[in-house]
């Protein structure tokens, strides 16, 4: 099948869509550029969430994000699911598809966490393949995130850079870049990440994610409920300064403040990139 060939286009800076801020977003209209879709929030058709769905993206571009593909699974691609996701897409014509370099579940049961992979070269193989499977069935490219990861395989041959670089390479697909879950892995497994952001291939970066995480004392998590801590905020200029000008969107999953609070974060964002930006080139 042809496949639509993404070209990156800017999208400023933006929030992922929550039920909390339904009602905020469609009487103020507020100052965010795009929103970012869960998929799997929408993938059931009809009732109040399609209804807001709708009329939201009547003022805002959006992009999909999905945690169910499990691209890094044994199991067979299912296609079942990858036709709902297409079907959403065709409906409310989103820049972009995501998803995320894991694996979710096996023998068909979905276990609802993002595992990480062993950082092989058998596995960059299984997973390209996999990625054109699904960029096939979508008809278009997809962006493959980073997750953060607690636990590392014996049997890996590379960084995880290394690996996430290679597939987007080799798939030709784009990378949605959550510069969160570099600090959080980089902490876990004591790596620098500034490794990892200047391994990334510009031209594949296509969006990056920020977001809070709990920190446990010896690890931290991945957790989407905190406000963004300096570290990250200050790896993201980092990224910044790696790839250029990227559409930028904050993540919160739990403990989430009222809207006007998380567009402080994402103005922050915004001043970040505008300085970084205008900084002369070295």
């Amino acid at each position: 099948m042809k496949q639509i060939k993404l070209k990156r286009p800017n999208l400023g800076f933006g929030l992922g869509l929550r039920t909390d801020h339904y009602e905020t977003i469609l009487s103020e209209k507020p100052a965010v550029d795009w929103f970012e879709v869960l998929t799997e929030n929408y993938l059931v058709p009809g009732g109040k969430p399609h209804y807001f769905l709708e009329k939201i993206r009547e003022n805002y571009p959006m992009v999909m994000h999905g945690v169910s593909m499990s691209i890094g699974s044994m199991d067979p691609i299912d296609k079942i699911y990858i036709e709902q996701v297409k079907a959403l897409a065709h409906k409310i014509k989103p820049h972009w598809i995501s998803d995320h370099l894991c694996w979710t579940g096996v023998q068909g049961k979905n276990i609802h966490d993002l595992l990480p992979l062993p950082y092989t070269e058998e596995a960059i193989n299984h997973i390209v393949n996999r990625i054109q499977q699904v960029q096939d069935l979508l008809g278009q490219q997809i962006l493959i995130e980073n997750v953060s990861s607690y636990l590392t395989y014996h049997q890996s041959e590379m960084t995880e850079w290394f690996f996430l670089k290679e597939i987007s390479e080799r798939a030709d697909c784009f990378i949605l870049l959550d510069v969160n879950n570099i600090y959080v892995s980089a902490i876990n497994h004591e790596f620098n990440p500034l490794d990892y952001i200047h391994a990334m291939p510009k031209d594949r970066v296509y969006q990056i994610h920020l977001a809070g995480h709990s920190n446990m004392g010896n690890y931290i998590i991945d957790t989407h409920d905190h406000d963004i801590v300096d570290p990250v905020w200050k790896l993201y200029e980092d990224t910044l300064r790696h790839c250029g000008s990227v559409s930028t969107m904050i993540e919160r999953d739990d403990n989430i403040p009222p809207l006007e609070n998380l567009i402080n974060e994402l103005n922050h964002a915004r001043k970040l990139a505008q300085s970084i930006l205008l900084e002369p080139a070295v």
